[in-house]
């Protein structure tokens, strides 16, 4: 799941970076309040973690105007200010939680957990992905292929995700690794081809019907296996 995290403190900003990747999610970072709304009217979040003190504008104000823009994602507020007018002024412009520093960063993600879950019945929509016979539950993190529930580690779930984000188009081993690897590719490595074939093992191997396929000279791609048609 992509979360947004808005953060003009270059060291917060990598250290929520980190975090929440190590727990398996994608994330972009923010450095202003102008920044995150180029962000949201560009792509799509689950979830936004805003802070309140920003150098062009105040997460207040980031909040309202993410929300009279049409976003739905819940917000996560972070802050210094603690007392019980800030939160009520943090929660009316749009905010759905409010964390005051310094925090647990355990506590973090499970507020981000709990905010997930309690999506509107219409946004739970987008919390799960289907391709074939095989279903991914994004809140929960659980995998089944024709109800068979398959145990991936963080990267492999992470490179289902994108592919089934983007099924039946060829995706290159340089856009898979900026999008799940994050990082500028190494055409020197063969990370990519790793651990492709490591999911293909558990999500191919165990059934006659294959779904990740080599391009050549492209990448892969996730697709029905025509020759089992």
């Amino acid at each position: 799941m992509r979360i947004l995290v808005v953060e003009d403190q270059a060291k917060m900003a990598q250290f929520l970076k980190k975090g929440l990747t190590e727990s398996g999610y994608s994330v972009d970072v923010a450095e202003s309040g102008l920044s995150a709304e180029s962000y949201c009217s560009s792509s799509e979040y689950d979830l936004v973690i805003l802070d309140i003190g920003l150098p062009d504008q105040s997460g207040i104000d980031t909040a309202r105007h993410l929300r009279r823009d049409g976003l739905n994602a819940p917000i996560l507020m972070l802050t210094a200010l603690s007392s019980t007018k800030d939160k009520i002024l943090g929660l009316d412009s749009g905010a759905d939680d409010y964390m005051t520093k310094p925090y647990a960063f355990e506590e973090l993600l499970a507020r981000v957990r709990a905010l997930l879950r309690r999506q509107s019945p219409s946004q739970m929509s987008n919390t799960k992905l289907f391709f074939s016979d095989l279903e991914m539950d994004l809140v929960l993190r659980k995998v089944h292929r024709a109800q068979k529930e398959i145990v991936l580690t963080l990267k492999e779930f992470s490179l289902l995700e994108y592919f089934m984000r983007n099924p039946n188009r060829p995706l290159g081993r340089t856009s898979i690794a900026e999008h799940v690897w994050d990082v500028h590719f190494d055409s020197e490595s063969n990370v990519i081809d790793v651990y492709v074939n490591m999911l293909r093992k558990k999500i191919d191997t165990p059934f006659e019907s294959k779904l990740i396929h080599t391009v050549i000279g492209v990448g892969y791609v996730l697709k029905q296996d025509e020759s089992a048609n």
